[in-house]
C-alpha cells in the first residue's frame, strides 16, 4: 500500500522525528501524530479512507449531519467532514517543509481518498458520504475547508490544478447564497433552513484567497460584502465574539464556538492584510482578545501562570480557531496569542495522550481520554503542531 510504504519511508529517512517522542519539535509531532492516525484508522482496502472513531464502532452514528440523508446510518468510512482534516494536516505540514514527498502523499493518497466523495450534482462538489452509497447530502461549509486548502496548496506551489479545483468548489459554495436575510450563504444544500457562522466566516477566507491567487476584484469585493453582512447578522456586539447561525426566520442561535470567531479574525487580518484598511485590523484584534478571554481560561494555566488553558471543545475548531490568530500575528507581530497555543499544546503532548497515542479533549488534564476517540480530533491537533511549527 503507498500509504503504508510512505509511513516506512519517513520512519527510515528521519529517526530523528520517530526516536525518543520527548525530544520531537512541533514538526515532529505533527508527523508522529499522523503516523498514529494512519496505524490506527486507515482502512486497508486501497481506497485510501479512515474509520470515524478508534476503536471502530460498526453501530457508531454522527451527530453533526442535522437531520438529513445519512443521520442514521452507520457506516464503513469516516464522513467527509472528518476526513478534510487530512487535507488540512498535510497541507500544513507542506507550508513548513515544501517537501516533495509530503505534495506526492497528498497527491497520491490524501486526494485519492477525496476523490471518493465527489458528487457529480450539478455544480459538482463533495458530498458529505462516499458517491458509491445513495446520495448525501452536501454542505456548504464542507467544501469551503476543502477549497480553502486547495488554495493554499496553489500558493505554497503554484500548481494551476489546485487552483482549478478551488476556483470550481466556489461555484458550488457560490450556489448556496441568495436574497433571504439580505445575503448570506446557507449551511447546507439540502437543508437550507439556516445561515451560519461556519459557512460565511470561512467563505471570506476563501474568497481572499482566490484573490490573492488571481488577483480577481471580483472575489475581494464579494469578501468585503461577505465579511459585513457575516458581522451584521451574526456578531455579538456586546463582546465582538460570533454567534453560530440564524435562521430563516431571522432568530438567532447564540451558541459561541471557537472556529466561528477565529474565522473572522482570521478574515479580518487577511482583509487588513490585501487592502491596508486599519478598521478590519481593528476589528480582527478586538474578536481576537474577546476569544481569548472567552475560549481560553485564566484560572487555568500553563507555564506557571504565563499562560491560560484552552477550554474544552472539539480540538478541531480549536484548530480551526488557531488558522485565525495565526494570521493576526503574521499581520500585527504580536505572540501574545499564539505563544499561549503552543503553550497549550506543549501541555497536551505530555499530558493528554492516552497509551496509544491519541488526544483526548481536556485541556486542564483533569482526566484521560477513554472510550472512541474521534478522527478528526486527532488530524486537528496534527494540524496545530504543524502551524506552530510555521512560526
Amino acid at each position: 500500500m503507498i500509504r503504508i510504504a510512505f509511513f516506512l519511508l519517513i520512519l527510515t529517512a528521519s529517526s530523528k522525528l520517530f526516536g525518543q517522542a520527548a525530544d520531537l519539535d512541533d514538526y515532529g509531532k505533527a508527523w508522529e501524530s499522523l503516523k498514529i492516525i494512519e496505524k490506527l484508522y486507515a482502512v486497508l482496502d486501497g481506497k485510501h479512507l479512515f474509520r470515524e472513531t478508534y476503536p471502530y464502532d460498526d453501530a457508531y452514528q454522527a451527530s453533526y449531519l442535522g437531520s438529513g440523508a445519512n443521520v442514521n446510518k452507520s457506516n464503513r468510512y469516516s464522513y467527509l467532514w472528518p476526513f478534510s482534516g487530512s487535507l488540512s494536516a498535510y497541507t500544513a505540514l507542506l507550508g513548513k517543509s515544501n517537501d516533495e514527498g509530503v505534495r506526492k502523499y497528498i497527491d497520491d493518497v490524501v486526494l485519492s481518498g477525496l476523490e471518493q466523495y465527489h458528487d457529480k450534482r450539478a455544480p459538482t462538489a463533495y458530498a458529505s458520504y462516499i458517491s458509491t452509497a445513495p446520495l448525501s447530502d452536501r454542505f456548504y461549509d464542507d467544501n469551503i475547508w476543502l477549497g480553502i486548502d486547495f488554495l493554499d496548496l496553489y500558493l505554497y506551489t503554484k500548481e494551476k490544478r489546485y487552483l482549478e479545483e478551488a476556483t470550481d468548489l466556489w461555484t458550488f459554495v457560490e450556489s448556496g447564497m441568495d436574497d433571504k436575510l439580505g445575503g448570506g450563504i446557507y449551511w447546507c444544500e439540502q437543508q437550507k433552513k439556516s445561515k451560519n457562522t461556519c459557512s460565511n466566516a470561512p467563505a471570506v477566507v476563501y474568497l481572499l484567497k482566490l484573490y490573492e491567487a488571481t488577483d480577481s476584484i471580483l472575489y475581494l469585493n464579494k469578501a468585503k460584502g461577505l465579511y459585513e453582512w457575516t458581522k451584521n447578522n451574526l456578531q455579538d456586539s456586546s463582546d465582538r465574539l460570533y454567534w453560530d447561525n440564524i435562521n430563516l426566520a431571522g432568530k438567532v442561535d447564540k451558541a459561541k464556538y471557537p472556529y466561528n470567531t477565529g474565522q473572522m479574525v482570521q478574515a479580518g487580518a487577511l482583509l487588513y492584510k490585501l487592502t491596508g484598511k486599519q478598521q478590519y485590523l481593528e476589528d480582527a484584534q478586538q474578536s481576537a482578545q474577546a476569544g481569548f478571554s472567552y475560549f481560553f481560561d485564566a484560572s487555568k494555566s500553563k507555564e506557571n501562570g504565563r499562560y491560560p488553558s484552552l477550554k474544552r471543545s472539539d480540538n478541531w475548531f480549536i484548530a480551526v480557531m488557531l488558522r485565525g490568530y495565526v494570521e493576526l500575528y503574521h499581520q500585527a507581530q504580536n505572540k501574545r496569542y499564539v505563544d499561549a497555543f503552543k503553550a497549550n499544546l506543549a501541555y497536551a503532548w505530555e499530558n493528554m495522550r492516552d497509551k496509544d497515542g491519541l488526544f483526548g479533549k481536556d485541556w486542564f488534564g483533569d482526566e484521560q481520554p477513554i472510550g472512541k476517540r474521534w478522527i478528526l480530533d486527532q488530524f486537528a491537533i496534527a494540524e496545530m503542531y504543524a502551524r506552530m511549527a510555521e512560526l
